[in-house]
């Protein structure tokens, strides 16, 4: 019958095979550390480092100043606000956001070019009045005036 062969393998040491890793740590990543003690340097030379000592040092007093300033009725209302204002703005369509960014510009420099000229006479105010242009302004400000209507109803 066979015999069994003994198979030894040599006990791994985990701190010595760390200790061999952080030497050759520096060679082979020489320029990364460079480049962070670069960083370190640049958060020390702009106070950085000492603001966040004095956050570390002082963090249960910020917190407590920070919930005591969030937890008044103001902070709470400008939190809901923000939230529906996000809301809202999630809900408008990219594209007509995009039209009306690009549209305002010219429209602001007509408002401004009407203004320098003279007031429009009762003829050309009757025109104006006619325009498709203006009807559909109104249209869209009578929907948006009755929407507000019924929120408050």
């Amino acid at each position: 019958m066979a015999q069994p062969i003994t198979l030894e393998l040599p006990r791994r040491d985990a701190r010595e095979e760390l200790r061999a890793r952080l030497e050759e740590a520096p060679i082979e990543h020489a320029e990364a550390m460079l480049a962070g003690f670069e960083v370190l340097q640049g958060l020390h030379d702009q106070g950085v480092l000492e603001l966040l000592r004095g956050v570390l040092g002082g963090g249960e007093k910020i917190v407590d100043i920070a919930v005591d300033a969030a937890n008044t009725p103001e902070s709470i209302r400008g939190i809901r606000n923000l939230l529906i204002l996000t809301k809202t703005l999630g809900s408008i369509d990219p594209d007509m956001l995009d039209k009306f960014a690009r549209a305002l510009p010219a429209a602001l420099e007509g408002a401004a070019k009407a203004q320098q000229a003279d007031p429009p006479g009762f003829w050309k105010t009757v025109g104006i009045l006619q325009g498709a242009a203006l009807r559909r302004g109104l249209a869209t400000l009578n929907e948006f005036l009755e929407a507000i209507y019924l929120c408050w109803r």
